[in-house]
């Protein structure tokens, strides 16, 4: 069974917590005149890992186990359900699935929440 967003949380002891509170806080605010780049700037270097979550499914080992070229694994969303973005295995926002404009052939994630008032579901 995978790890939750609150179970990755709590298992790193509140240190990526606040750090995430403290990045998203710095990043949201208005930019100020008077604010010192050398107090924000080391911020936007720091490498983050991006997810976009389009579902997940519990199965039996043996139904793992049986899972071959051709299967179908059936997830917990439906077509059209928001999507959830990641960062550092923390839910920051949620998104729809987009085909890209400028390349037919990709897709993207249009953001429709983001912020403090995403709950984990």
């Amino acid at each position: 069974m995978s790890k939750t967003p609150s179970a990755v949380h709590k298992s790193e002891g509140g240190t990526l917590d606040k750090a995430i509170e403290e990045m998203r806080s710095a990043l949201h605010e208005e930019a100020q005149p008077n604010m010192d780049a050398e107090k924000t700037g080391f911020l936007v270097d720091i490498p983050v890992e991006l997810q976009i979550v389009l579902g997940s499914a519990e199965m039996t080992v043996s139904e793992l186990m049986a899972l071959q070229r051709g299967s179908t694994v059936s997830l917990d969303r439906r077509i059209g359900e928001p999507v959830e973005i990641m960062v550092n295995g923390r839910l920051i926002a949620r998104g729809e699935i987009t085909i890209l404009e400028n390349d037919p052939s990709r897709f993207g994630v249009r953001l429709t929440e983001i912020g403090g008032s995403i709950k984990a579901e």
